[in-house]
């Protein structure tokens, strides 16, 4: 635990000691949130001319709403980072379960590329055999005189 630190501090025109553990800097701080309030509500008509019991319970409440509203609003920031907290969470979670996805889909892609590339090869071997086999089979066709004749015989008439 750290010292106890004692400062000499000026509330509403009066020293005070204050003590505490935490550093000279925070608890002037402190006075001078407390001086901040008198001097709000000194600005106030109404407030000087209430009964001195009066005043402090006007400025130990309004500092207590203070304290409420700021840690409703601590709450609420709590609130919002666990939400963002959990949304990252998810986010990362569909994140991976979207690159096993993908990685997934590369490799089926790849093996769907080889796939094409065999039938592709075997589409080639099978188109040059089905020419080899027309050509083989086929023998080429010379014109005969007759057919020639006969050909020119129909013009002449």
């Amino acid at each position: 635990m750290s010292a106890k630190t004692n400062a000499e501090v000026v509330i509403d025109g009066k020293v005070y000691t204050l003590s505490g553990y935490e550093n000279e800097e925070y608890l002037q701080k402190v006075a001078a949130y407390i001086n901040n309030k008198i001097a709000e509500f000194d600005d106030m008509d109404e407030y000087k001319h209430l009964p001195g019991n009066m005043k402090s319970t006007l400025i130990e409440l309004n500092i207590a709403d203070d304290y409420f509203k700021a840690k409703a609003l601590v709450e609420k920031l709590e609130g919002d980072i666990e939400n963002k907290d959990k949304e990252i969470y998810d986010l990362k979670h569909d994140l991976i379960s979207n690159q096993v996805k993908t990685e997934n889909a590369e490799a089926s892609m790849k093996e769907l590329e080889a796939q094409n590339k065999e039938l592709l090869l075997n589409k080639a071997r099978l188109e040059a055999t089905l020419e080899e086999s027309l050509l083989d089979g086929k023998k080429p066709v010379k014109k005969s005189a007759h057919a020639s004749k006969g050909a020119n015989d129909s013009s002449d008439k």
